[in-house]
């Protein structure tokens, strides 16, 4: 499985394969072993071992790691979820609710929200299943449902507006 992952604005390729690990291209074996009670993960980086306590972020694929001592933030994500976060990122406006886009051709699944319904950013909104896997669509900002152009069952193409939003009143 391939990750895109980034650290400190640095994008990282990292390939797993069972018990080896390619880095931008660079293999070496590694292996995870659990700490019985206790959220310590014990990582082995080839000959080098690392002390390691994970903790989700408040984002999809964001993790703060404590790596021997030294607290690390990280966003790591497979190929489909970093492009569909690109791409979803690339079509946001930059202040204020933007429609929800379909970033690739596929079935809606479900609508998660009616019109009127207040949502936050990172709110699921919508499900679409693309290539056999469904994917949750998010809110990129808080926002109000002001109309929900499709419904389950239906295909839509790339680019494709499925739920316009509009500014929270308050």
């Amino acid at each position: 499985m391939k990750y895109l992952v980034d650290v400190n604005g640095q994008r990282i390729v990292v390939e797993l394969d069972g018990a080896h690990a390619e880095v931008d291209g660079e293999r070496t074996d590694v292996s995870l072993t659990a700490v019985a009670g206790t959220p310590v993960r014990l990582v082995r980086i080839g000959e080098q071992v690392h002390r390691v306590v994970a903790r989700r972020g408040a984002s999809r694929g964001a993790w703060q790691l404590d790596v021997d001592g030294a607290r690390i933030e990280v966003e790591a994500l497979d190929e489909r979820m970093r492009a569909i976060k690109d791409l979803t990122a690339a079509t946001a406006k930059a202040s204020g609710p933007a429609p929800l886009v379909a970033p690739m051709p596929g079935l809606v699944v479900r609508i998660a929200v009616a019109v009127g319904d207040t949502v936050v950013a990172g709110q699921g909104l919508a499900v679409i299943e693309a290539m056999k896997m469904e994917n949750e669509l998010r809110a990129s900002a808080a926002g109000v449902v002001t109309a929900i152009r499709v419904s389950a069952g239906q295909a839509v193409e790339k680019g494709a507006v499925l739920i316009d939003l509009g500014a929270v009143e308050g």
